[in-house]
């Protein structure tokens, strides 16, 4: 039997933030659900790492969180999960998180999501993966990011080939072309390295 995808998303935990970012949240875990794919996320209820779960949760979705000790009770971690992982720290969670995804969706989010992003676009940089990494550029909310990145590149500091590493959607509805033909590759990198 073929294993199913598994997408992981990066976002922010706080619920403070515009309703578009919400709604794409919500309308993200709906799709995983409905194009039959698995969740893995950061594994708290709040902000839009819960919209989303709770989304994908409903639509059907397998849904794994993977969240740190010291974590649990400030993101509130999430009791209505197919599977929560509980790490004893940070690097135990992104590991998990990354040998348990086929790809990497980034919504909008604060400096947690940016860390999560940079080590796995820093890990296809120096070869260790090959898995889509995809920027849910809403409402141009990463365009400063994407904007730095060029800015990296001109001044020589990354290669030009580094900006292929990230795809940039523009939409949710743009995501899940970019990751459907990625392979099923769980596992793919020795973990010694990540």
């Amino acid at each position: 039997m073929k294993a199913k995808k598994s997408i992981c998303v990066f976002c922010g935990s706080s619920g403070r933030v515009d309703e578009a970012y919400r709604q794409a949240a919500t309308r993200f875990g709906t799709l995983v659900g409905e194009k039959g794919y698995d969740l893995v996320y950061g594994g708290g209820h709040v902000g839009l790492m819960g919209i989303a779960a709770d989304a994908a949760l409903a639509a059907g979705a397998s849904v794994v969180g993977v969240i740190p000790k010291f974590l649990q009770d400030y993101e509130v971690g999430h009791d209505g999960l197919n599977e929560l992982v509980v790490t004893d720290n940070m690097h135990d969670r992104k590991r998990i998180m990354y040998e348990r995804s086929d790809a990497f969706v980034i919504l909008p989010g604060g400096l947690g999501t940016m860390d999560e992003t940079f080590e796995v676009v820093t890990w296809t940089q120096l070869g260790l993966s090959a898995k889509p990494v995809v920027l849910a550029n809403i409402n141009g909310f990463w365009d400063p990011l994407v904007g730095l990145i060029d800015h990296l590149v001109t001044t020589g500091f990354a290669r030009e080939e580094n900006r292929s590493i990230i795809q940039v959607a523009n939409s949710v509805d743009e995501i899940f072309p970019m990751v459907a033909a990625a392979p099923v590759t769980r596992g793919d990198v020795d973990s010694k390295w990540v």
